[in-house]
C-alpha cells in the first residue's frame, strides 16, 4: 500500500488545498492530511477545528485520513509506513533529514494560485469576501470566529 502525507497547518484549508488533496489523492493508495501546530505561528483556529474542517470539506475523497501530529514529520512519516510527501514548495529539507522519503510537489490549479491561509485570514478579518476561495464549510467557520465584522 502505498500511503502518502500531506502535512500542514491549515489554518484555514483553502480550495487550493482541497485542489492538492483531490489530485494528491489520486497518485497513493492512502493519503494523510496532518494538521500540525507551528510553534512560530499563532493560529486563528484550533487545531480540533482544523481537523473538523479538514473532516468535513474533505469527506467527498474516499482514502484520505485526517490527523494531527506534534514532532517531527521524517519520523512520524515512517512510523506510519509513509513514503510519499505531498507539500508545497518549502519543503526541501525532508529528503535531507530523510532520504528514504521521496517529496512530491503539486502545484494548485491556476485558478487557486493566488490563494494563501494567511491571505483569507486577514480577508476574513476584515470582513472581505471569501467567494470561491474556501469551501463553504470554512467561511461558514470563519465568518463566526470574525462575526462582529460580517454582521456590522
Amino acid at each position: 500500500m502505498r500511503i502518502g502525507i500531506c502535512p500542514g497547518s491549515f489554518d484555514p484549508v483553502t480550495n487550493g488545498h482541497i485542489d492538492i488533496f483531490e489530485r494528491g489523492s489520486q497518485l497513493v493508495d492512502k493519503l494523510i492530511v496532518a494538521v500540525f501546530e507551528n510553534p512560530s505561528k499563532k493560529p486563528l483556529f484550533s487545531m480540533a477545528e482544523r481537523e473538523e474542517m479538514l473532516r468535513e470539506t474533505t469527506k467527498h475523497i474516499p482514502n484520505i485520513e485526517v490527523v494531527s501530529f506534534h514532532g517531527l514529520l521524517n519520523q512520524y512519516a515512517i512510523e506510519h509506513g509513509a513514503t510519499i510527501i505531498i507539500r508545497g514548495l518549502r519543503a526541501l529539507l525532508m529528503k535531507k533529514v530523510e532520504p528514504r522519503i521521496e517529496t512530491v510537489f503539486i502545484m494548485t490549479s491556476t485558478q487557486y494560485s493566488y490563494i494563501s491561509s494567511t491571505g483569507i485570514r486577514e480577508l476574513a478579518c476584515f470582513g472581505g469576501k471569501l467567494d470561491d476561495m474556501v469551501p463553504d464549510y470554512v467561511e461558514k467557520k470563519l465568518k463566526e470566529k470574525f462575526a462582529d465584522k460580517y454582521n456590522a
